[in-house]
């Protein structure tokens, strides 16, 4: 399983990574949109956890060409904040499979990779 980490808190990535790396993920972890769009441009992933509270760039606009090039690729969103949490973005985001606060534990994180991306 390939996992690209869209998040613009290393330190959040890093932990993030470790955790799902651990489930013999290869994972990938990057800092905003243009990043992203080359990763997604250059490799095949299954699973993109992106971060809506993107500081470079925007998130919808990631969500958007995973769509496009990977359309079998799914995207956990994560946010900070209470937007979307009246489930709206599964009806924006074809490919979004969760909406998740950005607090959650690493181990659940990875928990819910391995659920969506097997």
């Amino acid at each position: 399983m390939k996992v690209l980490i869209v998040e613009n808190d290393p330190n959040r990535g890093r932990v993030w990574r470790s955790h799902i790396a651990r489930l013999g993920a290869l994972v990938a972890v990057v800092a905003g949109q243009s990043e992203a769009v080359d990763a997604l441009s250059d490799d095949s992933y299954d699973i993109v956890i992106l971060n809506l509270d993107l500081g470079k760039g925007s998130a919808m606009a990631v969500a958007d060409y995973a769509s496009y090039r990977r359309p079998d690729c799914k995207v956990i969103f994560v946010t900070a904040k209470s937007f979307f949490s009246d489930g709206s973005i599964f009806s924006y985001m074809s490919n979004a499979c969760a909406l998740i606060p950005a607090a959650m534990p690493p181990e659940d994180m990875a928990a819910l990779v391995e659920h969506h991306g097997r």
